[in-house]
């Protein structure tokens, strides 16, 4: 067992990767900004979209965009800057100071645990925020009602009641924000899944664990009579909420894990199908051990066969890496789909192979 106390050459070799991977990160992450970009602007001109808004979407997204480059810029520049190191025999210096090949991976591994856990933080506070920024930006040039554009043509299930909004908007109410739908139907199914009531309702705003519905028009089905009734105003006791609204025209792999965790059990909830959900929220889960996996099995690659090569060798290897394991967490993601398994058995299965590959490669140098 290792026992990691930071030392110099820790920091200096963490220093080194930290440089490295920054750099990468950099380039990865501008070519990928300009190729937002470049997709943007050909919404010029539909609506009021111009392209300040176009350069204001793709910087709200660059969070998001960080967090989804992230991995593959950590083993492209942690090859990179061992490679840098044992090209220049400083990693032969340090294995001759008795320093072992699982002491020095470890000092990469802290400083990308670290880049990781930031990345993680990112992702669910301005990743997350910033692309619902976005969203709201695009809708609102493009069609001149952020609400409209979001909220449109809105479907929703709870319980046996479908519900229905021609569109809605975020109203502030002091020093909180709540979301109004308006021209609202709902659809009451009885237990044999015929239609008992609708209620059309002018507006619903919502409350904690309810909605407060205006000018309430509800017509109710008999075996064979029909009632109508209204109301000025009554409460729907419910726990759909805006978040689980969102969810329902939102892309999943744009959300929050608190947002997703919130729409999984809506869906459970209503018997709703929820795996595009679940696949999406447990990678969140296991994105810093994917990320660490990934390195750790391209690592050994730095000690002895990287030193002749050069800076292609280091690009092709870790391009390489990063591609067979994106490529096998998407062969076992969509496994897990297609036969119903846990997805925390799918993603666990990749950054085992990895470790597996990591160990084997250790002791297969270390002979």
């Amino acid at each position: 067992m290792i026992r990691f106390a930071p030392r110099i050459h820790d920091v200096y070799v963490g220093k080194v990767v930290l440089g490295t991977v920054l750099l990468v990160w950099a380039v990865l992450l501008g070519l990928d900004v300009t190729n937002g970009l470049s997709g943007q602007v050909r919404e010029i001109g539909r609506g009021n979209f111009t392209f300040v808004h176009a350069v204001g979407f793709v910087a709200y997204t660059i969070p998001r965009r960080a967090y989804t480059l992230f991995p593959t810029a950590a083993v492209i520049g942690a090859l990179m800057g061992l490679g840098q190191l044992a090209a220049s025999s400083e990693l032969t210096a340090l294995r001759a100071l008795g320093l072992s090949r699982r002491r020095l991976s470890l000092s990469v591994a802290v400083t990308l645990a670290l880049l990781t856990g930031g990345m993680v933080v990112v992702m669910e506070t301005a990743g997350a925020w910033g692309q619902t920024q976005a969203d709201n930006l695009k809708a609102n040039a493009k069609y001149g009602d952020v609400a409209r554009g979001l909220y449109a043509s809105l479907w929703a299930r709870e319980g046996d009641v479908f519900l229905n909004a021609a569109n809605g908007e975020q109203v502030t109410d002091g020093d909180q924000q709540q979301l109004v739908l308006q021209d609202v139907r709902l659809y009451q199914l009885d237990a044999e899944g015929r239609l008992a009531s609708i209620t059309h309702a002018a507006t619903a705003t919502h409350a904690t664990d309810s909605w407060i519905l205006k000018k309430v028009l509800r017509t109710t089905f008999g075996d064979r009579s029909v009632q109508q009734e209204t109301v000025a105003q009554e409460t729907w006791p419910s726990k759909l909420d805006p978040a689980a609204l969102a969810a329902t025209l939102g892309q999943p792999r744009y959300m929050s894990a608190a947002d997703l965790s919130r729409s999984i059990e809506y869906r459970r909830r209503n018997a709703l199908d929820a795996r595009d959900y679940e696949e999406v929220y447990w990678g969140r889960w296991f994105y810093p051990l994917n990320v660490l996996a990934l390195c750790l099995a391209a690592i050994p690659f730095a000690f002895g066969s990287l030193r002749s090569g050069g800076l292609g060798k280091r690009l092709f290897m870790g391009i390489m890496f990063a591609l067979a394991f994106w490529l096998l967490q998407l062969l076992f993601g969509r496994m897990g789909t297609a036969l119903h398994l846990d997805y925390r058995l799918a993603y666990t299965a990749t950054p085992v192979l990895m470790l597996v590959i990591s160990w084997w490669l250790f002791k297969r140098r270390s002979s």
